[in-house]
């Protein structure tokens, strides 16, 4: 499917609060909302990405520009990002002043998984059909989302470079692991230092960092300057020491349950779900749909090749969409 024109990608974008904490949403198509209540020519359908850590809505821009652009701008694509990891603009706090506790613990793991179930609660008719749409932990987190609510109408589940096993064994959990459970406190100080810094000052480290890489998408750029705020940092740490000790067996019932549902792509080189993972997992399930990658994508593609994985998913989702 290509592009039904090259006119601007309508592209709406929230900030709300979602179970208590600041919530970025980027919305790409005409429907800002689709609550129960807005209108009777809702699509039926909803393509929702749930990011993986840093869970950033903006990492995702060009991303669902080209999927929506993909699917011939028949369908809206939303992606949420997880509680607490963006920025609130000005005059806007990371957790909403209310006496009422909505979620106990909702920058954990376990949290950001309710977080992602309360905004669909809130947000999207139970009558739209849900193509899931999920990047590393975002497959954790999807997989626990249809076991926790059999009720939502997921016509499929797409799982990119799915962290949902032995993290802290892989060869970056094992790197990492020490780092984010024993040491993460000690990030703070240069984080807190750093985030005086000019806007282009940020925006220079940022390239700096990143300057391996032949191409980069502008929208990681100034996405990443989010990360020298010491309260998104505390919160994304937080959440990948939570990964690193939660996420450790497979959860192979759940899969086997919705086996028919889910897409898996693992990736060649990719150090936090290595080559074996795949090969054991399409041992265990001949009959699931789990493909690797033969294009040499790194783990974190919405860095460099969003159009790339939108051009594919679209791709592999077109008997699914004729059918509908």
């Amino acid at each position: 499917m290509k592009s039904a024109s090259e006119e601007p990608v309508p592209l709406h974008e929230e900030f709300i609060y979602c179970c208590g904490a600041a919530t970025h949403v980027l919305k790409c198509g005409p429907w800002k909302d689709l609550s129960k209540d807005e209108s009777k020519n809702l699509p039926r359908l909803l393509f929702m990405i749930i990011p993986g850590n840093p869970g950033l809505a903006g990492y995702y821009r060009t991303f669902i520009q080209a999927l929506y652009c993909g699917l011939n701008q028949q369908y809206p694509v939303w992606v949420v990002s997880h509680a607490g990891h963006c920025k609130p603009p000005s005059g806007m706090e990371m957790i909403e002043d209310t006496d009422i506790k909505e979620l106990e613990d909702v920058f954990g793991l376990n949290g950001q998984v309710e977080h992602k179930l309360n905004f669909l609660k809130k947000n999207v008719s139970k009558d739209i059909k849900l193509v899931l749409i999920a990047h590393s932990i975002g497959c954790y987190i999807t997989l626990e989302m249809m076991k926790r609510a059999s009720e939502l109408q997921v016509l499929r589940s797409v799982l990119l470079f799915p962290t949902i096993e032995r993290m802290a064994q892989s060869p970056q959990g094992k790197l990492m692991t020490p780092l984010l459970c024993k040491l993460r406190y000690a990030l703070y100080m240069p984080v807190y230092l750093l985030s005086f810094l000019p806007e282009g000052v940020k925006a220079s480290l940022v390239r700096f960092a990143l300057r391996g890489m032949k191409t980069c998408d502008e929208s990681s750029i100034t996405t990443s300057i989010n990360l020298f705020s010491v309260d998104c940092i505390a919160n994304i740490l937080y959440m990948a020491s939570q990964e690193m000790m939660k996420v450790v067996e497979r959860d192979s019932t759940t899969i086997k349950q919705n086996l028919k549902k889910l897409i898996f792509y693992y990736g060649t080189g990719d150090s936090w779900c290595p080559q074996h993972y795949y090969d054991e997992i399409k041992m265990d399930f001949p009959d699931g749909d789990i493909r690797l990658c033969e294009k040499g994508l790194r783990h974190a593609f919405v860095l460099d090749a969003s159009k790339e994985m939108a051009a594919m998913i679209t791709d592999w989702l077109q008997d699914d969409l004729t059918k509908l």
